[in-house]
């Protein structure tokens, strides 16, 4: 038994060796690209096409709100499969050697798939604001206004999912290997678990209040 668990200790730091060996050199080749880049604007006497400001006030404001609800939807979705995962995975294996834990732990499911629920929401409801626009009034100031609002709360609205799905599912996880061991830890464990699940809505209230001010595109 200790031979097994020393081996998928190895094998796990093993996997997360080559995880962060393979993000180091993703994050290599972003930097070199922006560098050469940057060398390059400047060795051509265009330096002056690094603008920040003239990038954010010509890119098309439904770009920034398509961007928002992908993002919105799309981490919102990942927390929920994350979480699914860790609970999944460790109900199914304390529920082989105690068969009573896999109806009663449901619960930690549901409340893993409902922060994808809350992105499909927060997404829909982002959506009907994105209208079709005049070319000549695309990049007024209350468009622009629109796009990066939607941007910004979909990333608020999907991270705080992730984070929330990633929380549910470790707590779910910790609450059927408990429940296995002794059934009334369940309870106390699930109250930590609402309270972790209560992450995701306060994003999602965060997220509408953030774009509450935001009108349809003109």
């Amino acid at each position: 038994m200790s031979t097994i668990s020393t081996t998928s200790v190895s094998q796990t730091k093993s996997g997360l060796g080559f995880s962060l060996h393979i993000k180091a050199w993703v994050n290599s080749i972003l930097a070199t690209i922006v560098v050469a880049y940057v060398l390059y604007k400047l060795f051509k006497g265009h330096g002056e096409d690094i603008n920040i400001g003239k990038f954010l006030t010509r890119s098309s404001p439904y770009m920034w709100a398509s961007l928002g609800i992908t993002l919105c939807i799309g981490l919102s979705v990942v927390g929920a499969a994350w979480g699914i995962f860790i609970t999944g995975a460790s109900m199914i294996g304390a529920g082989v050697k105690v068969p009573r834990i896999t109806t009663k732990n449901l619960i930690s499911i549901i409340f893993c798939e409902v922060v994808a629920i809350y992105g499909l929401i927060i997404a829909i409801v982002f959506g009907s604001k994105m209208t079709v626009a005049n070319p000549e009034t695309m990049f007024s100031k209350n468009n622009l206004f629109t796009g990066y609002s939607l941007f910004w709360a979909g990333i608020t609205v999907g991270a705080s999912n992730l984070i929330c799905g990633v929380a549910v599912g470790i707590t779910g996880a910790t609450a059927a290997i408990s429940d296995a061991a002794d059934s009334s830890l369940f309870v106390k464990i699930l109250v930590v678990e609402i309270f972790g699940s209560i992450l995701g809505l306060l994003g999602l209230i965060t997220g509408l209040l953030m774009a509450a001010k935001a009108g349809e595109f003109e």
